[in-house]
């Protein structure tokens, strides 16, 4: 058997070999999901709000998962924001925006990647959106501009604070000129906020980048972040080309950017919740219903954050 009867035969064998994996559809409905040791069951791995028990990855969740652990399960209430023009540029590459649309719809059962909803934490009224990083990689359009901005309005009308889990690469390129105008907007309506005294907490999710991170995302009055989520503008190693140095093993991660300051507090994500609320009754000067605990680990974690803010 001569060298290239040998190489089509293998080459037939690695076809065989391919076919039989399964598609990227059949992995995502899959039973299961991979991290640090391989193969777990996403339902293990719900239970323990989608973070693995051995290496403490905090994986990506969608909006209403969000949610169902800020707000609790069935406590909360999703509100519609407008949706403006699908596709203003008419944009096709190697397929239509509309059917990147169409496709990012059914994937995630939203509208858009951002999503508002609006419930009680502890007694207190709060306004919260998240963005859905499977919907085009938590990219921003008009669609999610206009959803942050109506989650503003929405608390403005109703003075409560604004809680926001961003993450995502950036502004959509599909819309050009148009997702880039959503910096300047959500910016300014963020400033909206802050001149009506409402409280604009961040949770920094995993990854966070690009224009999301250059707007509405490093604006909150306090910055909270899962840990070991990515944080960034540009890219690593666009950076390590230009800054021409080695940059360490961390850089733009959580705990990195807590070290340099753009992040307050690194916190998990079971914890959340009560920390917002030790946050929030202080801000809003209202007796929340906590324990005698609680108040032990509010006087705790409020004292670094005052050492940071100085």
């Amino acid at each position: 058997m001569n060298w290239l009867t040998k190489a089509i035969k293998f080459g037939e064998r690695i076809k065989r070999v391919l076919k039989k994996r399964p598609s990227k559809e059949e992995i995502e409905n899959s039973e299961w999901t991979s991290c640090c040791k391989g193969p777990i069951l996403k339902k293990e791995l719900e239970e323990n709000l989608w973070v693995c028990n051995s290496c403490g990855k905090h994986h990506r969740i969608s909006c209403r998962q969000r949610f169902d652990i800020f707000f609790g399960k069935n406590s909360y209430q999703i509100l519609e924001s407008p949706v403006p023009t699908e596709d203003p540029l008419n944009w096709v590459d190697t397929k239509s925006y509309k059917e990147r649309l169409k496709t990012a719809r059914k994937k995630t059962d939203q509208n858009c990647a951002v999503m508002i909803a609006k419930g009680k934490i502890n007694g207190i009224d709060v306004t919260a959106g998240a963005i859905n990083f499977d919907f085009i990689g938590g990219s921003v359009g008009a669609a999610e501009g206009e959803a942050i901005i109506y989650g503003v309005q929405h608390a403005i009308d109703n003075q409560t604070p604004y809680v926001f889990f961003p993450c995502g690469g950036g502004q959509r390129m599909f819309e050009s000129p148009i997702a880039l105008a959503n910096m300047t907007r959500t910016t300014l309506a963020i400033n909206e906020l802050k001149k009506n005294n409402l409280p604009y907490i961040v949770c920094f999710t995993d990854p966070t980048a690009g224009g999301i991170t250059a707007s509405f995302a490093m604006l909150g009055d306090v910055h909270f972040a899962e840990p070991g989520c990515l944080i960034a503008f540009a890219g690593k190693r666009v950076i390590q080309a230009t800054v021409k140095e080695e940059l360490s093993p961390d850089f733009q991660t959580a705990e990195f950017v807590e070290k340099h300051g753009f992040v307050d507090r690194v916190v998990q994500r079971k914890d959340i919740q009560k920390e917002i609320v030790a946050l929030l009754s202080i801000l809003l000067k209202k007796n929340s219903e906590v324990n005698s605990d609680n108040l032990n680990e509010t006087s705790e974690n409020i004292e670094p954050l005052t050492k940071t803010a100085s």
